[in-house]
Formats: C-alpha cells, structure tokens, sequence
C-alpha cells in the first residue's frame, strides 16, 4: 500500500478546528471548504466575526445598504489571505423564471452540491439595490493550503470534517457555530482532548 495521501475531496464541508490547534486565525474556528482538489484547498473561516458589520462594509465600499435583515449582520475573518478582498457565500440566487443553474454574478464559484462564493462586486451591488440572495455570509479575506497541506493537517489530527449545513452558516448564531458544527458529527467540545494523541 502507497504511503500517499488517499484522495479527498472536502469540497462543501466543514473543517472543525481540535483543541490543540492554537494557531491566532484558526483556533476554534470552523471553515467552509468551496473548493478541494489535487493542487489544495479554499474555504472560508464563518464563525469569526470582524468588527464591522454589513451596513459599515457598503458604507466603505460606497454603496448604500437596502436589506434591511443584513444592515446589522456581521462580516467575517474568512482567513489570512487577501484580507482587503470580499468574499460572498450565498445561495444559489435565482432571478427570473427559467430558474437556470448558471449563476447570475460575473465572478461565482458554484460549490458542487452546496452554496455559491462570489468575489464580484456585482453581488454587493444586488444586495444594495434590496435584492440579491436571500442568505448571504460576507468575509475579508479566505484560507487556503497548497498542495498536500490539508491532507497533511488532516492526518496530523490538527481538523475534524463533517459534511457541510447551510443551517449553520446561516441560520446558527456567530457563537454557537464551532458546538453546531461538532454536534453534526455527535461530539460536544467538552468531549474532544486539548491535545491531540497518539496510540
């Protein structure tokens, strides 16, 4: 048998940080994996809020703000990269009646199986003029690993993986998204050892 990594592909899940990672960005944090493949990985960090919430972002980008139901949300640490870039995690937004799989903003990723992130200001624009997704979840910035680096903190025991809820990007309160998150794999916080063994 092969010493490599045996091929995963964490595309819409969820990595949970373990106790033993300390690491400033990413202790306790729970990342939204948009995409996975062979030369790494992209995900979204969604339960670490930044100080500014929506309506403060489309004020700093010069637009105003016509959700009402976003005005108050907050915007997210997604990772340590690009932290001058938005980054979109929504719904698939469909506008019209042919109700097509293509989206409808210049630059989205769509998540097989999951949610749309989209890196266009066109979507910020549709949220400004009241429209746009109806569930919406804004970061500065994104985590990524190159090539074999998830794979590698995976063995090293350093995340755990759950298929992905958009329950509790969405709907879960900010503080209560790390304990949801285990909760899908049936595990409390107080159940997972600070360090991570060895047998």
């Amino acid at each position: 048998m092969s010493g490599d990594f045996a091929p995963t592909n964490l595309t819409n899940h969820f990595l949970i940080a373990m106790p033993g990672l300390q690491d400033e960005v990413f202790s306790r944090s729970v990342v939204y994996i948009c995409e996975h493949n062979e030369r790494g990985a992209l995900g979204l960090v969604i339960n670490k809020p930044c100080e500014i919430n929506m309506k403060s972002l489309f004020d700093k980008v010069d637009l105003p703000l016509r959700r009402e139901d976003l005005s108050k949300e907050p915007v997210f640490q997604g990772g340590p990269v690009q932290t001058d870039r938005g980054f979109v995690l929504h719904e698939h937004d469909v506008t019209g009646d042919d109700n097509s799989a293509a989206s409808v903003f210049a630059s989205t990723l769509t998540i097989p199986g999951g949610l749309e992130m989209t890196t266009s200001k066109d979507v910020l624009e549709a949220l400004s003029n009241g429209a746009g997704p109806r569930r919406v979840l804004v970061s500065l910035g994104y985590a990524a690993w190159g090539e074999g680096q998830l794979e590698s903190e995976l063995s090293d025991n350093s995340w755990l993986t759950v298929a992905a809820s958009a329950s509790i990007i969405f709907d879960t309160p900010v503080a209560q998204r790390y304990d949801g998150a285990l909760r899908l794999l049936g595990f409390e916080s107080w159940m997972l050892a600070p360090e991570a063994g060895r047998a």
